[in-house]
């Protein structure tokens, strides 16, 4: 296996995981799916910290995401 393959394989699955990742916290963020969840069982007390969690973690994994399309451009 050569190193520009070793290194697409990465830069392939950086891209992956940022993009799951940013689709998750992304659901999370715009949609009540944790706050249904979290009051299901009984955790309602942590809504308070979901904006200081998954803002950050929205923000973090876009920026995953977006190393990962520039790697892909320059391989070098």
């Amino acid at each position: 296996m050569t190193d520009s393959h070793t290194c697409s394989r990465k830069n392939d699955r950086l891209l992956k995981y940022g993009l799951i990742g940013a689709m998750v916290a992304a659901l999370c963020c715009f949609t009540p799916i944790l706050v249904v969840l979290l009051g299901a069982v009984g955790l309602s007390a942590l809504l308070g910290w979901l904006d200081i969690v998954l803002l950050p973690t929205l923000v973090v994994f876009v920026g995953v995401t977006l190393y990962a399309l520039w790697r892909r451009r320059d391989p070098n």
